[in-house]
């Protein structure tokens, strides 16, 4: 890598990676996708209780995945010949890229037994490992009230006369149960067709959900497209250069959505715009810490500043460039952000800038407490300078929260990739 910023010659700061890196890193971003609510939930728990925190739930999940599981069918090539009559082989493709369903920590299994017959189970459900210590309701919030219409909400994007339906889920009876849970889903144009819940037509008017990401060059060495076999375990590692870069980008663009519908969700219960602000403010902090610890380690990035401004710019805060508009220039070692889709939106780079930095020295601080940084400038045009200090920093107290879910440590192991369907 040189010190020159990757934005000032790609639009994709994810560009100057190499391919092995990419295929690291794209994991590790859905990942971080998931633990969006970890950093999220327990402050809305605070503020609102637990029922609201499922309603947050639902709502937040069923403005955002129908969008982006549409911007990952048509980035990779897997969108349904007619819209709206996707099949089986489609949707579990979408999961396989969804960051609601990260890889191995959330260890989707899947069969097909026909183009609109299939079931998944969940070998591993890191989200119901973390969820089971807080006891039985917890659970069946996350397993039944959350994911019953969640699921139908998602498989709407594919097909509005899918269905998913449990065979067994959590509450686990005995308690060590395997799989984790199993579902059925069959499309039969018997089914009355699903419509999109009310926060997929607020999501639909940001800007987010058009966002025009660079094309993959299908001449490019390695897989440009999933448009063959469903395979049982994604292989990240067959596709090019350039899809990779398509895929991060396409994955750090899932967690603004999904942040975004997190925002419209609190805003419509606090008491005043100051409080909403407060709870997401909160969750970006601790999302930042965690976010930068995992692609630091993941790409084995040096403990200093200079290693803390590759992670910035690789960090979903800050990504995909081309909804952001951050450049980073680790040679001058700043960071400008200017006015863009991302501030319109309100977005998580809204919540910082002058006199709010607490987000951006979380994301630094966690590959090197000892950076001393400042922000100039308005809140629409504003840039970050960083130095070396002399006193590390504390981790900033939101970033406990983040203690309790096996996500912040969860190691991927590497898998030989087999055709489902069709063989």
């Amino acid at each position: 890598m040189t010190t020159t910023s990757p934005i000032s010659r790609a639009r994709s700061s994810y560009a100057d990676l190499s391919r092995d890196e990419l295929a690291r890193l794209v994991p590790e971003l859905l990942l971080i996708g998931q633990l969006i609510d970890r950093a999220g939930m327990p402050w809305v728990i605070s503020a609102f209780g637990a029922e609201a925190m499922t309603q947050v739930a639902i709502e937040e999940w069923a403005g955002a995945s129908p969008h982006y599981t549409r911007r990952m069918q048509q980035a990779l090539g897997y969108s349904p010949a007619v819209d709206g009559e996707g099949d089986v082989v489609t949707i579990f493709k979408g999961l396989q890229l969804d960051i609601g369903a990260p890889p191995q920590f959330m260890d989707f299994r899947y069969r097909v037994d026909d183009p609109q017959h299939g079931e998944f189970w969940l070998d591993h459900c890191g989200a119901l490992l973390d969820v089971e210590p807080m006891g039985p309701d917890y659970v069946k919030a996350m397993c039944h009230d959350i994911e019953d219409p969640t699921f139908d909400a998602t498989a709407v994007a594919t097909n509005p006369r899918a269905q998913v339906r449990p065979i067994h889920r959590p509450p686990r009876v005995p308690a060590d149960r395997s799989p984790h849970c199993a579902w059925t889903v069959i499309i039969d144009s018997a089914h009355p067709p699903v419509s999109p819940l009310p926060p997929y037509y607020v999501i639909e008017a940001t800007r987010a959900v058009g966002v025009v990401l660079d094309d993959i060059d299908t001449c490019d060495e390695g897989a440009s497209d999933y448009a063959g076999a469903l395979l049982d375990d994604f292989d990240f590692a067959a596709y090019s250069h350039s899809a990779l870069v398509r895929m991060a980008d396409e994955v750090a663009l899932q967690m603004h959505l999904l942040n975004l519908s997190y925002v419209a969700a609190v805003q419509a219960r606090a008491d005043t715009p100051e409080g909403a602000t407060e709870i997401c403010r909160k969750q970006l902090v601790a999302l930042a810490w965690t976010a930068s610890e995992r692609i630091r380690a993941a790409l084995e990035i040096p403990r200093d500043l200079d290693g803390a401004l590759r992670v910035l710019s690789l960090h979903p805060l800050l990504n995909p460039v081309a909804y952001v508009g951050g450049q980073v220039d680790r040679g001058a070692r700043t960071v400008r952000v200017a006015h863009g889709d991302a501030h319109h939106d309100g977005s998580w780079v809204s919540l910082v800038g002058p006199g709010r930095t607490t987000a951006l020295a979380s994301a630094l601080h966690a590959v090197d407490p000892t950076i001393a940084l400042d922000v100039s400038g308005t809140e629409d045009d504003w840039t970050l300078t960083v130095s070396g200090g002399d006193q590390p920093a504390e981790p900033p107290p939101e970033a406990s929260v983040m203690t309790f879910t096996r996500g912040s440590t969860f190691e991927f192991e590497s898998r030989r990739s087999l055709p489902i369907f069709p063989v």
